[in-house]
């Protein structure tokens, strides 16, 4: 049996695919998984997580972090097909860190200006 010339046209009656090549498999993106796009509550809470790291404002963006990671495991639990379990955690663990760091920094202005009103 001879091989096909590859550089040879097609017949107008072949098949596009042959029939001994499965077809592609097309579900993926181009990203390979990297960002959970069927997942917003993981990958909203990942940026969230982030933006929560900036002091004093990041308490309005570290709050919704943790509570959207915890939404985005939800959902990866519901449907193990959708990826962002990673954005899910480190949403979760930067939010309550963020949230954490962002409670002090207030309190401490608070009390540093409630100290200085006091002289």
């Amino acid at each position: 049996m001879s091989q096909p010339n590859p550089f040879e046209a097609p017949r107008p009656d072949a098949p596009l695919i042959p029939a001994d090549r499965p077809p592609l498999d097309t579900s993926g993106d181009a990203t390979g998984g990297l960002i959970p796009y069927k997942n917003p509550s993981a990958l909203a809470a990942y940026y969230l997580g982030i933006i929560g790291m900036f002091p004093v404002i990041g308490i309005f963006a570290s709050i919704p972090a943790f509570v959207l990671g915890i939404m985005g495991l939800r959902a990866r639990k519901r449907n193990p097909a959708i990826k962002g379990s990673v954005h899910a955690w480190i949403g979760i663990v930067l939010g309550f860190l963020a949230t954490l760091a962002n409670l002090s920094c207030i309190s401490l202005m608070v009390i540093g200006l409630v100290g200085g009103a006091v002289r």
